[in-house]
């Protein structure tokens, strides 16, 4: 009896609270809808913009002109007259053999020409004396004969004589090395006091480097739309440095290689850039970028806006209600912060950049206008 009566208060204070609550609910004013509570976003209009259209190839840099310095005779070096690095003038002394032996072999054939001279004199003066003979019938045919034959040995001996003592001096000329072009010299190979010859290798280069070339292989296809629009409006070939940055001067294409690559379906093809400063160097890899003019206004988006998933690439855009959608797009070229839009968008289409981590198809946002930079 004494459990009844407890399990009976028990439900009566139990009523008594929730009839107490309620009107204390019913007493309360309803509160108004906070104001701003949907999420902000900001958003990016899709623009039509004149976007050139960029191919970049791995290339190299090519000194115009190119010539390894290489010794012609054998003997002692005698030191480097040139600094390294340093701009040299055709007709410049850079190295010299000595030429002590090649000058007492000149003088040499110097001797052995006046010798020949003198026995050529001699065979003259026999001669005449053996045609006056004959004429006089005092001498023979024979000794007549004999005496003219030795004056035409003793001058083809002059000849030869001449013809060494000619070879002597060009030999002797080839222990003077001079700078055949104006370009700038590299480092010396071989230093003073090594004996060198012909299979020494090159003792140094020079490259004429104010203007190079920019070899790269773009494919057929690349080629056949840079021959369509050179006559026009024609591309703009620029070079990309190590650092990302591009080089000052822009080129102009001066050379197609006549033979196609079976392998790859590429053609070299060349360019040429001025370099006053000396900055591109013979040999250097580059980026070679050549950028086609657009044919006509493109769809662009930042890069910010673009995500993927296994569906493809999509974006988020607020639609005139601000509400979140999703679009699924086909994207072009992108660079410089902003990608090509070839399918999914239209001009005007609001993209979200920033804040869709916040948001989802459906939802309801307030959207701000990015900022230029943004």
């Amino acid at each position: 009896m004494l459990c009844k009566l407890r399990s009976d208060t028990a439900e009566r204070l139990t009523l008594r609270m929730l009839a107490i609550g309620f009107a204390l609910v019913l007493a309360t004013p309803a509160l108004p809808l906070e104001s701003g509570s949907e999420p902000s976003v900001t958003v990016s209009p899709v623009e039509k913009r004149e976007l050139p259209s960029i191919s970049e190839f791995i290339g190299r840099i090519r000194a115009s002109e190119r010539v390894d310095i290489q010794v012609r005779v054998t003997g002692t070096l005698l030191k480097p007259l040139f600094t390294e690095g340093d701009i040299v003038e055709p007709g410049q002394l850079l190295y010299q053999i000595d030429p002590a032996p090649f000058q007492a072999d000149v003088n040499a054939k110097k001797a052995q020409l006046a010798s020949a001279k003198a026995v050529a004199q001699n065979a003259q003066v026999n001669n005449e004396r053996a045609q006056e003979l004959l004429k006089q019938r005092t001498g023979s045919q024979a000794t007549a004969d004999t005496r003219e034959a030795e004056l035409a040995q003793a001058n083809a001996a002059v000849q030869i004589a001449e013809a060494a003592l000619e070879l002597a001096n060009i030999t002797l000329g080839y222990t003077r090395i001079d700078a055949p072009i104006r370009g700038r010299i590299g480092r010396t190979a071989i230093t003073e006091g090594n004996i060198v010859s012909p299979a020494s290798g090159a003792l140094t280069t020079i490259v004429k480097d104010d203007r190079v070339w920019a070899e790269f292989a773009p494919s057929q296809r690349e080629i056949l739309g840079y021959k369509k629009m050179a006559p026009v409006n024609p591309p703009v070939i620029r070079l990309k440095m190590a650092d990302g940055s591009y080089y000052a001067e822009t080129g102009k294409v001066d050379y197609f290689d006549n033979t196609v690559d079976p392998n790859t379906d590429s053609q070299i093809v060349r360019a040429t850039f001025d370099n006053p400063n000396g900055q591109l160097v013979n040999s250097q890899t580059i980026r070679v970028v050549m950028e086609q003019p657009a044919d006509a206004p493109v769809l662009v988006v930042p890069e910010v806006a673009l995500a993927a998933d296994q569906s493809g690439t999509f974006v988020l855009i607020v639609d005139g209600e601000n509400k979140v959608a999703t679009k699924y797009v086909t994207i072009g070229q992108q660079r410089d912060g902003i990608a090509v839009v070839r399918e999914g968008l239209n001009e005007g289409d609001r993209v979200i950049v920033q804040g869709a981590q916040r948001v989802r198809n459906g939802m309801v946002v307030k959207p701000q206008l990015a900022t230029s930079g943004t």
